[in-house]
């Protein structure tokens, strides 16, 4: 199913859920997250911080960033990780 929204119209209330609800979840166990860009309704963010090479990062994407962003905007937004280091190849 295609997405209902453009990526315009996705952009601030994915950056706003980021850095409301999600970046302060991770914060408390010194991890961080960028929004990369919004492109053809996937969400391109990047971990940092401690959850870089964190064992529990998967879990993390899933659980917590994936999860806030089908929920509060669309079933079927997806999130992609960049891994540091490959920004350009996105």
């Amino acid at each position: 199913m295609s997405m209902p929204f453009s990526d315009e119209d996705l952009q601030e209330p994915v950056a706003n859920i980021i850095k409301t609800k999600i970046a302060p979840m991770l914060a408390q166990d010194g991890g961080a997250i960028e929004l990369l860009k919004v492109e053809d309704g996937k969400v391109y963010i990047q971990l940092q911080g401690a959850c870089v090479g964190c064992a529990a990062s998967s879990s993390t994407l899933k659980f917590i960033v994936e999860k806030n962003l089908k929920e509060l905007i669309h079933p079927d937004i997806q999130i992609v990780n960049v891994l540091p280091g490959m920004e350009n190849e996105i």
